[in-house]
């Protein structure tokens, strides 16, 4: 399994605790309120925030929660206004670290993932230092079925899909950003259950990491994935197979 993959792993079972903490909700609230803020409060006609209600009602946010977030976001309901921001840096082992925030503080997050990074042997860059390293792309994860993997690959290639991943029980299909709601139509059509449908910046290039920065790098990771304001984390580190950091959640 390859780091960055592995990344993805630990970020999904970091969701499922963030749910049992409860602060899942307020993750997907910022969400929706950024998005409607941006492209407007129709989902038909607002992509990112036909996402944010999606994912916001796989984890059963109550639909007047989803509601009220989007009359706040435009204005019709006095709220908290968050603004998106993203961060760079750099980690443990030269990794490239890229951050998507929303904060009704700017200072103050600045501040705390500053000291994040730090802690653990990295530093927060300037804006632009590692995007280039780092392709928007969208991102599907299904369930696997009784499907070979050239199967797959057909169905996926025959849908408008780029590239994809066999997992043990999930197949997850890369597409380009602005073809993400083509294909996930394309393949719930033909039957395809799906699990995860999002937006993500795939690593265009992989720092292998050492065993002896690997558990300060997930560290890291986590920690930036916990703080709440931050939505999405992203690195391109690569874990060897045998490392200490190939097991942790």
């Amino acid at each position: 399994m390859s780091g960055h993959s592995k990344w993805a792993n630990i970020k999904r079972k970091k969701a499922k605790v963030d749910a049992v903490k409860g602060t899942v909700f307020s993750r997907m609230t910022k969400e929706i309120m950024a998005a409607a803020k941006r492209g407007g409060p129709n989902p038909d006609l607002n992509f990112r925030l036909r996402l944010a209600v999606q994912r916001a009602k796989a984890e059963n946010l109550p639909q007047a929660n989803i509601e009220r977030a989007i009359r706040r976001a435009t204005g019709q309901e006095p709220g908290v206004q968050y603004e998106e921001i993203v961060y760079e840096g750099y980690g443990p082992a030269g990794t490239a670290v890229y951050l998507q925030i929303l904060t009704d503080n700017r200072n103050r997050t600045a501040g705390e993932i500053r000291h994040i990074f730090s802690r653990h042997g990295g530093s927060l860059g300037e804006t632009g230092c590692v995007a280039w390293m780092f392709q928007p792309m969208g991102r599907l994860v299904v369930e696997k079925g009784a499907r070979s993997e050239e199967e797959w690959l057909d169905v996926a290639i025959a849908a408008g899909a780029q590239d994809l991943r066999m997992e043990e029980e999930q197949v997850v299909i890369m597409t380009a950003s602005d073809q993400l709601d083509a294909v996930r139509t394309e393949l719930e059509r033909q039957g395809i259950v799906m699990v995860e449908a999002d937006l993500t910046q795939e690593p265009t290039t992989v720092v292998t990491v050492e065993e002896k920065d690997a558990d300060r790098l997930v560290e890291m990771l986590e920690m930036l994935e916990e703080h709440d304001d931050v939505e999405r984390v992203f690195s391109n580190a690569e874990f060897p197979e045998g490392t200490d950091a190939e097991g942790s959640a």
